[in-house]
């Protein structure tokens, strides 16, 4: 997939808007929120949801998203098939080492695009707040968990966004309800593909051919 700019144009469905905003309130809290997201017990808790060809909304069309669920019931991901032009020069100033980080800015989602999200490796629960979505893997906004990664080379395996991905406590139910995406277990080695290009594809003609087994299990929407 070439890179893509993320700047342009929104829908103007006023219940998209509504719904971004509700998503953004309720999800920019965890930026500020104590280290309770990353216990070092806590159970990862993802999957990948696969835009279903009918999703004509341009933030989500044919996108492959990794998504988590907020202790406040919210769901949380960033996109990882959306590479973009972006430098992460212009998130940062030039206190930050923005030098050391060599991949694509991806964009993640159309929530909080200023913010730089990042998905990381760790062996230990992150002191500041993070989503524990795979094992060993973490999703975090947190500037300190951030700033933290880029300010060491060779840090351990990590993949950074430009905003992320949010729906409300139900609205992924409903929307999955509707037939708008699939569900497909998660894995590491998709999330970090050097070329994400044709992903969407590949993944929607496995979930299509799924699709009348039983989806994969996920705190977010409920059995």
């Amino acid at each position: 997939m070439a890179a893509v700019e993320t700047g342009p144009a929104r829908p103007d469905n006023d219940w998209v808007t509504r719904t971004l905003l509700l998503a953004a309130a309720g999800l920019a809290a965890a930026v500020q929120a104590p280290p309770v997201l990353a216990q070092p017990n806590a159970p990862p808790n993802a999957v990948f949801l696969v835009a279903r060809a009918a999703i004509r909304d341009p933030n989500f069309s044919q996108t492959v998203v990794l998504v988590t669920q907020a202790q406040d019931g919210h769901t949380v991901g960033v996109i990882v098939n959306r590479p973009t032009s972006l430098k992460l020069s212009q998130f940062y100033g030039d206190d930050v080492p923005t030098q050391n980080y060599k991949d694509a800015v991806f964009f993640g989602g159309p929530v909080m695009r200023q913010t730089v999200v990042a998905l990381f490796r760790s062996e230990t629960a992150p002191a500041a707040s993070a989503f524990h979505v795979l094992p060993g893997l973490y999703l975090t906004m947190h500037p300190r968990n951030v700033e933290r990664l880029l300010a060491t080379p060779g840090a351990p395996r990590y993949r950074l966004y430009a905003g992320f991905s949010g729906w409300s406590p139900g609205q992924l139910k409903d929307e999955l309800e509707r037939d708008g995406w699939y569900l497909l277990p998660a894995d590491e080695s998709t999330v970090f593909l050097e070329d994400p290009s044709g992903l969407w594809k590949r993944l929607h003609e496995r979930a299509s051919r799924r699709q009348t087994q039983a989806p994969p299990r996920f705190a977010a929407i409920g059995p």
